[in-house]
C-alpha cells in the first residue's frame, strides 16, 4: 500500500498506526486563531487636558495683586512728587527760622525729616541745622531728623513700592546688592551710610525695596551718618567765622570725603570698564 503522500498548507496533525491507516485528528483552532490574528482597534483615550483649558490664574498669576501693586507704585510716585513740588511753596529753612519757643526743635526734626524724603540734599540741610542751633544741639537733632526722614522713605518704599519693583530686579549688579542687603542687613546699610557719595534718598529706597529687616536698617542709619552729619552741622555752625579751627577741620574733612568719593566711583567705573 502506498505511503500517503503530505498536503501543502496548514493542516490538522495526522496519527499514523502500525497498519498503514492515518487517523486525522482535527483541532478545533477558530478560537486559537481569532486569538492570535484578532487586534484590539479600540482608540486610546487622552488623559491630557489642553492647555486651552487652563484657568486665567495659571496663565497669569495674581493679575489683581499685579494690579494693585502698580497702583501703590504709582501712588509712591505721586507722593514724592508732591513732597519735591511742595517746596516751591514753602521754604524749610525759613520755616526753621521762624520757628519760636519750644515748638521750635519738633518742626526742626519735622522740616528736615520732609526735607530728606523731598529730596532735599542732606549737606545743606545739616549745615542749616549748625547754623540755627550750634554744634551742641545741631548734631544730635540732624541725626534725629536723619533716622525720622530714613523710617519714612522706609515705611513708604516697604509698603507701597516693594511688591511692584521686586520682580524687576534683574542683572548680576542688582541681583547681589539685593542679596546683600537682605543677608547682611547691618553690615551693608552701615556701609552705605559712611560712603559720602551715596545719596541717602537712594539708600533708603534701596534698603525698602530689598529684603533689609527694619530694625538693623535703622540701627545701621543712625551710626553711620554721625560722621557726615557731625561734619556739615560744624562747618555750618562756625560759619560766620571761617578761619576758627572748627570751621578749618570741618572743611577738612568735607574735602577728604568728597576725594574718596570720586576715587571710589572712578575705581568702581574702571573695574567695570574692564
Amino acid at each position: 500500500m502506498p505511503a500517503p503522500q503530505p498536503t501543502s498548507g496548514p493542516t490538522a496533525p495526522l496519527l499514523v498506526h502500525a497498519d498503514g491507516d492515518t487517523d486525522v485528528r482535527t483541532a478545533d483552532t477558530s478560537a486559537t486563531t481569532a486569538n492570535t490574528t484578532t487586534t484590539d482597534t479600540t482608540p486610546a483615550t487622552s488623559t491630557v487636558t489642553p492647555t486651552a483649558d487652563a484657568t486665567p490664574a495659571e496663565a497669569a498669576p495674581h493679575p489683581r495683586a499685579h494690579r494693585h501693586a502698580l497702583l501703590r507704585l504709582g501712588l509712591l510716585a505721586a507722593v514724592l512728587a508732591a513732597a519735591a513740588a511742595s517746596l516751591l511753596l514753602w521754604d524749610p529753612t525759613a520755616a526753621l527760622a521762624a520757628a519760636t519757643g519750644p515748638w521750635r526743635m519738633p518742626i526742626a526734626l519735622a522740616a528736615y525729616a520732609f526735607g530728606t524724603v523731598a529730596f532735599l540734599p542732606r549737606p545743606a540741610l545739616n549745615a542749616g541745622m549748625g547754623l540755627l542751633f550750634g554744634s551742641l544741639w545741631g548734631v544730635p537733632l540732624a541725626v534725629a531728623g536723619s533716622a525720622l526722614g530714613a523710617i519714612v522713605a522706609f515705611t513708604l518704599g516697604r509698603s507701597l513700592g516693594r511688591d511692584a519693583l521686586r520682580p524687576l530686579v534683574r542683572g548680576k549688579v542688582l541681583i547681589e546688592i539685593d542679596r546683600r542687603l537682605s543677608e547682611q542687613g547691618f553690615r551693608s546699610v552701615l556701609l552705605v551710610r559712611l560712603f559720602p557719595g551715596a545719596p541717602f534718598q537712594a539708600g533708603n529706597f534701596a534698603c525698602a525695596f530689598s529684603g533689609v529687616r527694619f530694625w538693623p536698617y535703622l540701627a545701621a542709619t543712625v551710626l553711620g551718618v554721625v560722621p557726615t552729619t557731625a561734619a556739615y552741622v560744624i562747618a555750618g555752625a562756625s560759619a560766620s567765622s571761617p578761619g576758627s579751627p572748627a570751621f578749618l577741620i570741618s572743611a577738612s574733612v568735607i574735602a577728604a570725603m568728597c576725594v574718596f568719593s570720586a576715587v571710589s566711583l572712578w575705581r568702581a567705573r574702571s573695574r567695570r570698564t574692564t
